[in-house]
């Protein structure tokens, strides 16, 4: 698990959050940093992330300052209007995104914060998986339009365990016994032949998104020591909402009929949890 030294200025709020966040996660879990050293130490890069639970951007940021960088992350622009919480993500150099809209003044933003040499932090899917398993889902091209435009490594990352803390859409955290967390980082995704063709169309920005996905789900079955779905699920195709706490995920296509075969017995008893809190 190597560190390295900051190679930017932490300013006010990131020295206040670092000192908070840093020795609260450190005391709450376990953990194993792979792979850090495929973070770029200076100059402008994407990490692209899997999201599985609503505080893995917590272990995220912990993992990328560990090995010297501030992480950037497009957040709900919402949050930004939320007294003390504004001022605070707003000297952290978060970015403000409108989740349901085009969001192209976010995807500037983004490009913009790339080129100035900022490590912005991205989740393809947009929100917390809806696979029954964790697996990534279908993605946005966010990340790869960004790493399209400004020509920057994409650094593909993935992670397991922040789940056993904070069970998808759950509001109860568990943290004992002491859960193990494991953030793995890959080379950066090979985008050199769609970034020659000189323009990011939606062909093309498909088909760096789906690269992505795959690295990160590659990284992740690594992590897990298990094979991931041979198809990716799409919340679209299974009449799932992309935005909110689902009250259902339809299983993946099974030779079993059994439905508690498609779901890890502690994902089925958040599920039922959250239906009766509902």
């Amino acid at each position: 698990m190597s560190v390295r030294r900051l190679s930017e200025r932490r300013g006010w709020a990131y020295t206040l959050g670092a000192s908070i966040l840093r020795p609260t996660l450190t005391a709450a879990v376990t953990r194993t940093w792979v792979g850090g050293e495929n973070i770029p130490a200076e100059g402008g890069c994407v990490i692209a992330l899997n999201h599985i639970t609503k505080v893995d951007p917590l272990f995220a940021a912990h993992f990328v300052y560990d090995h010297g960088r501030l992480a950037r992350y497009l957040a709900k622009s919402s949050l930004f209007e939320v007294k003390g919480l504004g001022t605070f993500l707003t000297g952290a150099g978060q970015i403000p995104v409108e989740r349901e809209s085009a969001g192209l003044s976010a995807y500037e933003a983004a490009v913009a914060a790339v080129d100035a040499g900022a490590c912005v932090v991205v989740y393809p899917e947009g929100t917390i998986t809806r696979d029954p398993d964790l697996w990534p889902m279908t993605g946005k091209t966010g990340a790869a339009r960004i790493g399209l435009a400004t020509g920057a490594p994409v650094i593909p990352v993935a992670h397991w365990g922040a789940q056993d803390v904070l069970a998808p859409y759950s509001s109860t955290p568990r943290l004992l016994p002491r859960k193990h967390v494991t953030i793995q980082a890959g080379p950066p995704v090979d985008l050199a032949d769609l970034t020659a063709r000189g323009r990011v169309d939606t062909a093309t920005a498909a088909e760096a998104t789906e690269r992505i996905m795959g690295a990160i789900t590659t990284l992740l079955a690594g992590i897990r020591g298990e094979e991931p779905p041979a198809e990716r699920f799409d919340p679209r195709a299974h009449g799932v909402s992309e935005f909110g706490r689902p009250r259902a995920v339809a299983p993946q296509p099974a030779a079993s009929t059994d439905r508690s075969s498609t779901q890890p017995h502690d994902q089925q008893a958040d599920q039922r949890r959250d239906e009766e809190d509902a």
